[in-house]
């Protein structure tokens, strides 16, 4: 029985087509002898957006939820997201379903064996960068303390802005210790309902120096 696969296409401005990444995968599907059974596409749409800002990537996982495919084929990494982690948690949920990728330009196809070893090593190397990044905001936090620099905006005289200062500290501590799990900044901002360039600044006020 042929493999099913599907195909996921994506480019980042309206001026852009992804017929050429279609063409492409098409004829490695049938180099494979992979029955394409859906292709899904957001056009227009950055790499940097999450999945609820990516309607064909939101299709194509709930598709994959249903088991309907047994293999995913994009052009390129980049295709699916713009970082590590983000890969990772894709990766993640493919795996769960038992639901292979395929990276054409990557020469990546974890349904082979090089393909594993290959996604075991990208795992680890996510895992070192979460380690980093918790040592990091770890270390901003001890310095700060250490200057006995207080977290978060300081209160002024009336009760609005007392309040609106310890909501700030929540969001300020809430954003460290988010990240220093491992999470990504746009996924903060949204959990948060704050924006990323808050996120952004949190982390780096709060990072030691050098």
């Amino acid at each position: 029985m042929p493999k099913r696969v599907a195909l996921y296409l994506r480019v980042s401005t309206t001026g852009q087509t992804v017929e050429n990444q279609r063409h492409e995968l098409e004829a490695v599907a049938q180099r494979h002898g992979w029955q394409v059974v859906a292709t899904f596409e957001d056009a227009g749409i950055s790499g940097a957006k999450g999945r609820d800002k990516r309607p064909g990537l939101d299709a194509m996982l709930k598709a994959v939820a249903r088991r309907e495919i047994d293999l995913i084929a994009a052009w390129s990494v980049d295709r699916l997201g713009r970082s590590l982690t983000d890969l990772l948690t894709f990766l993640g949920e493919l795996h769960a379903k038992g639901v292979d990728l395929y990276l054409h330009q990557q020469g990546l196809d974890t349904s082979t064996p090089a393909g594993k070893a290959m996604f075991q090593m990208m795992g680890v190397f996510a895992e070192f960068e979460r380690e980093m990044i918790r040592e990091r905001v770890n270390a901003g936090l001890s310095r700060a303390k250490a200057n006995g620099t207080k977290l978060g905006r300081p209160a002024r005289g009336t009760e609005k802005d007392k309040k609106k200062a310890a909501e700030w500290s929540r969001v300020h501590a809430a954003v460290l210790e988010a990240r220093a799990v491992g999470k990504g900044k746009v996924k903060i901002a949204k959990e948060l309902g704050i924006g990323v360039s808050t996120v952004d600044r949190i982390v780096r006020e709060a990072a030691p120096a050098g």
